[in-house]
């Protein structure tokens, strides 16, 4: 069986017209599809850039065939889950058949900048599933209204949906993962051991059984970051300067600053990537890491290499890797 091996476009390190480029170029490749990251700040100042993932996501639909969504969207702190909604509607219509919606709890490097209180992580959670219980509302066509602990939606509806976009929620928790089993469509996780995406996919499985849903036929998608370059060498140097919040062995999701990033990454050695991201100029070194995922039960993975040498890389993968992958 082929391999949905997408391209994730990383919105925090390449400007948005040299990343639709990109995608453009991983799926003339044989890439199968693109995750958009939204970020209103990188994740350190050196990335660069932090373009916004919906004018992406819509360029991206005009430069490319396979799916598009993003990865992933915080839908209650800075924008009302409403507005989530409609963005999601509109690109869908116009789009029909490639557009899923990716959501998740959020971070505060993105989300504190409208100035709120930023919450524990339970609340943040609460928060999303709120918001979702909203977009739902308002993916059913209907004259709807919501009045909850977090969010007020008058009555309305949306009136551009031709069709309702799959949501799938973000998770590296098994509560989490075994909700999502039960409320949406799919799951994200993000690269971490075997054994923890072997419990997530699990607890998934669950929620979708509990619910009367088939797990099977639910996408179980995997964003992975690995470091390639043509040298060892400058494989590890991309992966210290490029993304050392890989590196980092810590939550992240209540620092503010792209400039408190850049003071813990002088921290990062390349011993902190160990188990966390694969660094290695073999491909077939990669090609293993991946298939791992997929013998455990994730059906798609969108690969994100840290360094800039993307053409490179995507040219690469696209002889020696993505071929080989097997499902």
């Amino acid at each position: 069986m082929s391999v949905h091996a997408g391209y994730a476009a990383m919105c925090e390190q390449f400007h948005p017209t040299e990343l639709v480029q990109l995608a453009a170029y991983a799926e003339s490749r044989g890439f199968t599809g693109v995750m958009a990251a939204d970020h209103f700040q990188p994740w350190v100042p050196a990335q660069g850039q932090a373009a916004y993932v919906w004018n992406v996501l819509t360029a991206l639909g005009e430069r490319t065939r396979g799916d598009i969504g993003p990865g992933v969207v915080c839908p209650s702190f800075k924008v009302h889950p409403a507005l989530v909604a409609q963005a999601s509607a509109t690109l869908a219509a116009m789009y029909p058949g490639r557009h899923w919606l990716g959501l998740g709890s959020g971070e505060a490097l993105n989300e504190h900048i409208v100035g709120a209180y930023w919450p524990e992580a339970p609340e943040r959670l609460g928060r999303m599933w709120e918001a979702i219980e909203v977009i739902k509302k308002l993916f059913s066509g209907k004259e709807v209204k919501h009045r909850g602990e977090a969010f007020t939606l008058e009555k309305t509806r949306l009136w551009t949906l031709d069709e309702r976009p799959p949501i799938y929620v973000a998770t590296a928790g098994p509560v989490t993962a075994r909700r999502a089993g039960r409320e949406v469509d799919g799951m994200i996780t993000p690269g971490a051991p075997v054994p923890k995406i072997e419990t997530l996919l699990g607890r998934f499985a669950e929620g979708a059984r509990e619910a009367g849903k088939d797990s099977e036929r639910m996408p179980k998608i995997l964003q992975l970051h690995l470091s390639w370059a043509a040298t060892d060498t400058e494989a590890r140097a991309n992966a210290l300067t490029e993304w050392p919040n890989g590196g980092m062995r810590f939550p992240k999701s209540d620092i503010r600053s792209p400039h408190d990033f850049e003071q813990m990454a002088r921290l990062v050695r390349m011993e902190d990537f160990e188990g966390r991201m694969v660094i290695s100029s073999d491909p077939d070194v990669h090609r293993a890491h991946i298939q791992t995922f997929l013998d455990a039960g994730v059906d798609r993975v969108y690969l994100h290499n840290v360094g800039r040498n993307q053409r490179e890389w995507i040219d690469v993968f696209a002889r020696e890797v993505l071929p080989k992958l097997t499902r």
